[in-house]
Parts: structure tokens; C-alpha cells; sequence
């Protein structure tokens, strides 16, 4: 039996196991969604359904979302949050690195898009809300690769928004700031002095701290809501002011 409801939303989240994406997760399960993490690892919270999903494998996002959809009854909402990181200058990556990053980080959003298409042509308020970054419209130093992904995710959305006009589907974007996430922890520990590379990254936000998964996890469900029906084509920055504010330092 599926676990849709007629008028319940239903929604699939990409990497929605840990950091922006279980956040996200559990605010659409608090707003009455029904929900599905497809990741390559178990959720965090026992309370998120879950199917295993490498989204630089078409094979199994295909089983996944084929999974979510027969859980859910359909899928109206698609959150691609999945990704994974890079450092250094450009000189600082293999060719094998940059195939990983780019299968993963922009290759497995379309893949994801592929596969949910046709369960969202039969949804009336169907969105794709695509997790971009604040490097994909700043230079942020040794970057460039992590910051070629999402710039590719930024024009993939304003693309995909433009081609799906015409099936209703919605196509937007949030670009964080740095995120105080695990993920973020991880890039931290690698770091000579965590404490001051941690502080550094909240003293280049203009708000003087770092973004939470719930600042950006509730930006999603904005752009997610049938409410927001004339919002598509947007990339919704919640990066406290970095990409447009210069504070006197």
C-alpha cells in the first residue's frame, strides 16, 4: 500500500540521509509531507524512509525512485542534494577527480531529473528544487572544481526551468553559504587548526556565522510549496549576504 494520501505532498530528496538534505526531510515530514531519502547511506533519523541510491549509477537511481514513487503513490517534489566536495586550485585535480565530481554533482542530477520526469508530468504542482552553492556565482579560493559543478548547477536549473514551462513543473535553486553541516565538519578535520579554519569561514559571512541545514532546509520547502506556484528560474541565495553585501571590515 502506498503511503500517499490524496492532497499529501510527496517528496524525494537526494543525499537526504545527513546534513541539508535530513533537515530538509524532516521539516516536510513536519509539514505533513510524505517523504523519501534516496542516498547511499542509512538516514540519520529512523523516521525518514529510505532506498539506496548512488547517483553516479543511471541503473540505480532508476530502481530508486521506481521504489520511492510506489511508497509514496507519486512524487511531486524532487530535492537533489546529493554532492560531494572538492579543494584546489586548478592544478590541484586529477582528470579522475573531475570526472567523479562532475558524475556526481551534476551527471547525477540529470539522472535523478531523467528518472522522476515521468512521475512528475503526472503531478499538478510538481518541483524540482536543486541545491546549488554560493560557488556558483562567486570565486572562492581553491575551489575550482567544487565551484565548476555547481556553476553548472546553477545553469542547469534556469535551463530545465525554461524546458518544463510548458508541463508545469517549477525548477528552482538554493545556493548556501558554508553550511554547518557534517559534511562540512569532515573538510575541517583535514585542516591543521579546525577551530580557526571553522571561524574563518563564519567571519567571511557577512551575518558573522555559519549557515544552518534548517536556514537552507527551510528555503527548499519554500520553493516545494504549491503556494510558490509563480516562483521558477530562481536561485534563492541563503548565504547571510555573502554573494551581494560588503560589509566595511
Amino acid at each position: 500500500m502506498s503511503a500517499g494520501t490524496v492532497g499529501q505532498r510527496r517528496a524525494v530528496i537526494t543525499g537526504g540521509s545527513s546534513g541539508i538534505g535530513l533537515a530538509t526531510a524532516i521539516m516536510m515530514l513536519d509539514q505533513g509531507y510524505v517523504v523519501a531519502s534516496l542516498d547511499v547511506n542509512p538516514p540519520m533519523n529512523t523516521a525518514v524512509p529510505y532506498f539506496f541510491a548512488d547517483v553516479s549509477d543511471d541503473r540505480s537511481v532508476v530502481k530508486a525512485v521506481a521504489q520511492a514513487s510506489d511508497l509514496l503513490g507519486g512524487i511531486d517534489v524532487v530535492v537533489n542534494s546529493a554532492g560531494i566536495s572538492s579543494v584546489g586550485s586548478v592544478d590541484a585535480n586529477s582528470d579522475e577527480e573531475w570526472m567523479r565530481a562532475l558524475n556526481v554533482n551534476v551527471i547525477g542530477i540529470a539522472r535523478v531529473c531523467r528518472a522522476t520526469l515521468p512521475f512528475l508530468r503526472q503531478s499538478e504542482t510538481a518541483v524540482i528544487v536543486n541545491l546549488a552553492s554560493i560557488a556558483s556565482h562567486m570565486g572562492l579560493a581553491n575551489r575550482v572544481l567544487y565551484g565548476a559543478t555547481k556553476g553548472a548547477v546553477m545553469a542547469m536549473t534556469l535551463d530545465m526551468a525554461t524546458d518544463f514551462l510548458q508541463d508545469g513543473i517549477r525548477v528552482n535553486a538554493v545556493a548556501p553559504g558554508t553550511a554547518d553541516t557534517p559534511w562540512v565538519a569532515r573538510l575541517l578535520a583535514q585542516v591543521d587548526d579546525p577551530a580557526e579554519a571553522k571561524r574563518s569561514l563564519a567571519a567571511r559571512q557577512p551575518i558573522g556565522r555559519l549557515v544552518t541545514a534548517e536556514e537552507v532546509a527551510f528555503s527548499i520547502c519554500f520553493l516545494a510549496d504549491p503556494r510558490a506556484s509563480s516562483t521558477t528560474g530562481t536561485i534563492l541565495d541563503v548565504d547571510g549576504g555573502m554573494h551581494r553585501l560588503s560589509p566595511p571590515r
